[in-house]
């Protein structure tokens, strides 16, 4: 591992590590209601949870989970921001479960309840089921949408180094100067702004009904929590699914989760645009990951950060939600692509069609005062599925029979 010995120069790279994840992190609560300072301050509180259960060893930031956008706006419309919160700190509940559950049968419990041929429709979902909310917050002025989206598509395709990985930060940035020229911007929130001021907290409200909507969301996460540690390992060339163990790793993020519904933030995930920011620069030492958590900590009480945030006008995040949701999409896509999932087979092609059927389509379930609806309602029955059709989900042979000919 790549030990910094300078602390100015640590200090120097953790502020850096920081920018990398900032764009991401403040675009969650943005989209979904939530004070992007709190998101700073649970982001940084829970990057420090996180290395101290794994025992400071993997270099990683905590940031806004995107997967969680779409079940955030709909389980606040249904129950209110309290008792999402409520359901969110369930969330974390549900990860410390299952890090038990691997702690006694190994990673392959996991993986085995949530193959592929679930976890990959059901992240299309997430980013699908937003595609709807993006063209609405676009088509206030599509000039101004369009420039920000063009802006972020080149920095991720035609830009090297570090600014290669920030295109979400570059896309912010650009549509808010356009924004300001074209005198979009209302400065009104950064001049009441105070210099210092507290996040604006929520306090969670028990809700049973946002805790069912809201846990079923949590399957795709863990799955993706896995592949994370997989490639931070490979790129600090350290084996973390051992030493700490996958079972330490996902216990941090859950508690760092149910930390951050207690304060009202968006529930954390490990970022891959930090880890590539950590590949770029062969920086592989945890510590520089705590000095990026320190300084979101301190940033969160810059109320001026906050007021400035507040006022991106919605055309500009509506041109990043453009780019954002469709390359969720795509991950869902690549995640089928690289478990060689056989989508000629027919029980993996029903598996497929019916979570996508259910969760872009809106689909919900009654039972008495209990709803499962959506994003939910599509892994659950995934889970079914995968466990109840016979065969298997990945790399299976076809034959003729098993082909479905329209």
């Amino acid at each position: 591992m790549n030990v910094i010995k300078s602390p100015a120069k640590r200090m120097i790279l953790g502020v850096q590590f920081l920018f990398v994840a900032f764009g991401a992190t403040v675009l969650v609560p943005l989209l979904v209601g939530i004070d992007p300072s709190v998101a700073l301050f649970t982001a940084g509180v829970g990057t420090l949870i996180f290395h101290f259960i794994t025992g400071g060893k993997v270099p990683v930031f905590l940031g806004s989970s995107f997967a969680f956008i779409a079940p955030i706006v709909a389980s606040t419309e249904l129950y209110g921001m309290p008792g999402t919160l409520a359901g969110l700190m369930a969330v974390g509940v549900v990860y410390a479960t299952a890090s038990a559950c691997i702690k006694c049968s190994g990673p392959a419990f996991i993986i085995k309840l949530f193959p592929s041929v679930v976890v990959g429709p059901v992240i299309m979902v997430i980013g699908l089921s937003l595609s709807s909310v993006a063209v609405d917050m676009a088509k206030g002025n599509w000039a101004l949408a369009i420039i920000v989206l063009a802006a972020a598509i080149t920095t991720v395709v035609f830009s090297k180094g570090m600014l290669r990985l920030i295109p979400i930060l570059v896309g912010l940035v650009v549509g808010y100067i356009a924004a300001a020229l074209m005198k979009e911007v209302d400065y009104t929130q950064v001049a009441e702004a105070s210099w210092i001021a507290l996040p604006k907290f929520v306090k969670p409200e028990w809700n049973l009904k946002a805790i069912l909507f809201l846990l079923p969301v949590a399957i795709a996460p863990m799955i993706e929590h896995v592949g994370d540690m997989y490639a931070i390992g490979g790129v600090a060339k350290k084996d973390f699914v051992k030493d700490p163990g996958l079972h330490r790793t996902l216990l941090g993020d859950g508690i760092a989760t149910f930390v951050a519904g207690i304060f009202g933030g968006p529930p954390n995930t490990t970022y891959s645009e930090v880890t590539g920011a950590i590949s770029l620069t062969k920086v592989t030492d945890p510590r520089v990951l705590r000095i990026a958590a320190c300084t979101a900590i301190v940033f969160s009480f810059i109320g001026k950060i906050a007021g400035a945030l507040r006022t991106i006008p919605a055309p500009v995040l509506g041109g990043i939600m453009l780019l954002l949701f469709g390359m969720i999409a795509c991950v869902g896509i690549k995640i089928l692509i690289d478990a060689h999932t056989n989508l000629n087979h027919t029980r993996n092609q029903v598996i497929i069609s019916i979570v996508l059927a259910i969760g872009i389509g809106g689909a919900s379930l009654s039972f008495g005062n209990f709803t499962l609806a959506g994003i939910g309602l599509a892994s659950v029955v995934g889970v079914i599925l995968n466990l109840i059709l016979p065969g298997h989900s990945a790399e299976v042979e076809t034959t003729d029979e098993e082909d479905i000919v329209i």
